[in-house]
């Protein structure tokens, strides 16, 4: 019975050829669908392995275009505030953006930006492996071949210092006094930094590791023979007392020295004149300051930088100051008899009174109101009905 059906099944293909060659149609369009629906499938895991396979590549030529078109957007907003193209600096352009744009975006993704492409898009490694598809490097397997090199490059100075060590030990010439690395106000490299250098990125325990390696290094006698390398992971620390600038100190007609500075604070300017071996008399806006500041807070604010150095009643101050409120005038003031002060100051001092405050300018400024917002931060009263 089954064979029969069989071969009636293939009578009726042999006799229908139309049928043979509609049923040959049929199963080459769903093949098609079917590799085609392959296709997309694939083309959606490339996507998904692109979208994992970490940052995004830059080649040179895209890198090099940018600087083309920031060193074109420079010269335009240069010419647009008056200013000279060749000179105009980074500062230069971060003020400019910050005058030209508004002020209440506080969401950085809106905050404009124009800075140079070397700042914007991270250092890429240069190709690690030559045309037969073999590394260069020697730690390339390991992952962070620059840290480890960087590790192995310490190790083998530490038993460079060793073994030189024992060298003039054998001959007695070894001694523990001998001129050790000057530091001074250097710091190590924080991580940070670190992975700058590397282009890699290390984990915290990378970094310990690294400082206890250096450490190690210089608790060795004779670790100054690699200051060069040791140095080459510091980075010194500016003296913040240098950047005050000092005032220069004058004298009148009568030989009497003096010093003038000026100070702000939110919308009030102020300018001071110290003069030295005076009576202390204290004079703003050509009146004694016990009539202009009412309140005895405010005349503390004012004498603070004089009682702090132990100068009250050495000097003449003549003030002016304008704008703002009764607060803002006062910090104003302040700030400026300061400043007018370190010209008659050792920088020893000048160190103690940046330590203090009393020559840090106060930033805070009133908030503007929003839009849509009945203040700054109050809100309007929603009510439901």
């Amino acid at each position: 019975m089954a064979a029969s059906c069989v071969r009636t099944v293939g009578s009726i293909f042999g006799k229908c050829g139309n049928c043979s060659a509609s049923l040959n149609t049929v199963t080459s369009q769903l093949s098609r669908q079917v590799l085609s629906r392959q296709i997309c499938v694939s083309s959606a895991l490339r996507r998904k392995n692109l979208a994992a396979a970490g940052p995004e590549k830059f080649t040179v030529e895209f890198i090099q275009k940018q600087v083309e078109e920031f060193n074109i957007g420079k010269r335009h907003l240069a010419n647009m505030m008056g200013e000279d193209p060749e000179n105009f600096t980074q500062e230069d352009i971060d003020r400019s953006v910050a005058y030209l744009f508004p002020s209440g975006l506080f969401e950085k993704k809106a905050r404009p930006l124009m800075k140079h492409p070397e700042e914007i898009f991270p250092r890429q490694r240069a190709v690690q492996w030559g045309a037969d598809r073999r590394p260069f490097h020697f730690l390339f397997y390991t992952g962070k071949q620059s840290y480890f090199s960087m590790m192995h490059e310490l190790y083998g100075k530490t038993l460079k210092i060793q073994k030189y060590q024992d060298r003039l030990r054998a001959k007695g010439l070894f001694s523990k006094d001998t001129k050790s690395i000057s530091l001074g106000t250097s710091r190590w490299l924080t991580k940070e930094e670190l992975e700058v250098l590397l282009v890699e990125d290390i984990s915290t325990h990378d970094y310990t590791r690294f400082i206890q390696l250096m450490e190690n290094l210089l608790s060795m006698p004779y670790c100054s023979t690699e200051q060069d390398f040791v140095l080459r992971h510091r980075r010194q620390l500016e003296a913040l007392s240098s950047k005050q600038l000092v005032p220069t100190l004058e004298r009148d007609e009568r030989g009497v020295a003096f010093s003038a500075a000026d100070g702000r604070r939110k919308t009030s300017t102020s300018s001071v004149v110290l003069r030295d071996s005076g009576s202390g008399r204290v004079t703003i806006n050509g009146s004694d300051y016990l009539h202009y500041l009412p309140v005895f807070q405010d005349r503390v604010q004012l004498m603070f930088p004089l009682q702090f150095t132990g100068m009250l009643g050495r000097f003449d101050l003549e003030c002016t100051v304008s704008g703002g409120g009764r607060s803002g005038q006062v910090g104003a003031l302040r700030l400026a008899v300061s400043h007018a002060l370190l010209s008659f100051l050792s920088e020893g001092e000048v160190e103690t009174m940046r330590q203090a405050g009393l020559l840090t300018p106060d930033p805070r400024v009133r908030e503007r109101k929003k839009p849509g917002q009945e203040g700054a931060r109050k809100q309007f009263t929603w009510k439901k009905r």
